[in-house]
């Protein structure tokens, strides 16, 4: 599958111990709240990364797990499947393909044995040298710019004074940063690219129907970690890919449940940034367990998604579970369950096996296109003649037939119509999906919720407020 990241930019990896500030320091030079922050030890489980442009220049950052064990820094290597382990061999990954390394250390707690034991680690690996920069986080008055001299004892350079949650010193930071993948022969990235509108597509559903295996299938590595426990994956991650000459944003989320509302606070902020994250993507990909009924939490995410606008794909997910894959039975079985969203398609995969992932970024593609579908004027007039050749229009209330005036498109991405009717007119609202369905049938709008909006009045007006 021909998916790429964005490798022609500087990789800059943020690492240090738990609880240094590093998911701070992340947000902040990225100026997004992607990255959880909480004084919990081990918030962070998934690599953040994104993309930090800075005078002329560009670079992808990463903010990894905070590391617990040195050892893993000279390679070795460990077959355990706890969340940790992952956690950890994860970040190890991503510095072996750093171009530079931030270290954090904090100076408010001071120098740490596990400060000395990782500066101690990164120092022996050959892979490292050279790229280390030190920075001294939580440097918040002048008191602790005196107390930042300690950390040359890890003999890595002098410690650069940063406070991540104020800001200082980070802009400063940034302009060395530059600096060091300049001189290091890193090719300034053409900032027209980077600001290429990239689809946005949210990978959203329950927990544990494999919304980070099914992200991970797609790249083709590793990217986010993979648990059977709910709730692994408790902040929104972004990577942006590109396919066939398109910038494609995946953002995988954390499962959302009613449940999780009720559980501890991390679960619930990654719920409400899992939302949040929908109300920013242009497609939803609800991932189903298709081994599993559908459950009434899957209908109430298609009513957040359809509700707020979003395309849909129906991922439906663990195919490879099934023994009897009927796909015609299995669509009616969706359809027939979620009967208000049968416009949107479904794929079904195995994110397992890698069975059929290759399809959905073709979907994605095409419905992103229709999103954007606009009819002319003389296109929705002649919809509409035809429509009432096909069936004339339904009355509501009263016992005058209602006459519709004018249709036409108001906007697009999402689309919206404008139906006029007589001002003493009534129209039944099983006609306007009939409208609908026929507007699909003739001119597409795959995957996409269609709005027609109802106006009375004779008179035909150039603009509708939406």
């Amino acid at each position: 599958m021909a998916v790429k990241t964005k490798k022609n930019l500087p990789l800059i990896v943020i690492c240090g111990r738990t609880n240094v500030g590093k998911s701070t320091l992340f947000n902040c030079l990225t100026e997004k709240k992607q990255a959880l922050v909480s004084d919990i030890a081990g918030t962070t489980r998934d690599s953040n990364l994104s993309t930090v442009e800075w005078a002329n220049s560009a670079f992808n950052l990463i903010d990894t797990a905070g590391l617990i064990d040195a050892r893993i820094l000279n390679g070795k290597k460990t077959n355990a499947d706890d969340i940790d382990s992952q956690t950890q061999k994860q970040a190890f990954s991503y510095l072996n393909q750093a171009d530079l390394i931030l270290f954090l250390v904090d100076a408010k707690a001071g120098l740490l044995p596990e400060d000395r034991e990782l500066a101690a680690g990164l120092k022996k690996n050959a892979n490292y040298l050279n790229k280390i920069l030190l920075i001294a986080n939580k440097v918040d008055s002048g008191r602790f710019v005196s107390e930042a001299a300690q950390f040359n004892k890890l003999g890595i350079g002098e410690p650069f004074t940063v406070s991540a949650a104020t800001g200082t010193g980070t802009g400063d930071l940034l302009d060395i940063i530059i600096d060091r993948i300049d001189r290091n022969k890193k090719n300034k990235k053409i900032i027209e690219k980077i600001n290429a509108t990239p689809i946005k597509a949210c990978i959203i559903g329950k927990p544990n129907v494999g919304k980070s295996s099914l992200l991970n299938a797609i790249l083709g590595y590793e990217r986010v970690i993979v648990s059977p426990l709910p709730h692994t994956t408790r902040e929104p991650q972004n990577t942006e890919i590109n396919y066939h000459e398109y910038n494609i944003s995946l953002i995988d989320t954390a499962g959302i449940s009613k449940q999780g509302k009720k559980t501890d606070n991390l679960e619930k902020y990654g719920i409400l940034k899992s939302l949040s994250s929908l109300d920013r993507a242009d497609i939803a990909l609800l991932v189903i367990d298709i081994s599993e009924p559908i459950a009434h939490q899957d209908a109430k995410l298609v009513q957040e998604i359809v509700e707020r606008g979003k395309s849909l794909i129906f991922i439906a997910n663990k195919w490879d579970k099934l023994s009897n894959r009927d796909t015609k039975k299995m669509t009616q079985e969706i359809y027939d369950r979620l009967p208000f969203a049968t416009w949107a398609p479904i794929q079904f995969i195995s994110a397992k096996t890698g069975e059929k992932v290759n399809k959905i970024l073709d979907l994605i593609l095409e419905i992103s296109e229709q999103r954007k579908l606009m009819l002319s004027d003389s296109q929705c007039e002649k919809f509409m003649k035809a429509v009432v050749k096909i069936h004339k229009p339904a009355k509501g209330k009263g016992l005058r037939a209602p006459h519709l005036y004018e249709f036409r498109q108001v906007k697009n991405n999402p689309p919206s119509f404008a139906l006029r009717i007589g001002p003493n007119d009534n129209l039944h609202f099983s006609y306007v999906r009939f409208m609908e369905n026929r507007l699909r049938e003739r001119h597409g709008f795959t995957g996409t919720p269609l709005h027609i909006r109802v106006t009375k009045d004779k008179k035909s007006h150039t603009t509708y407020n939406e």
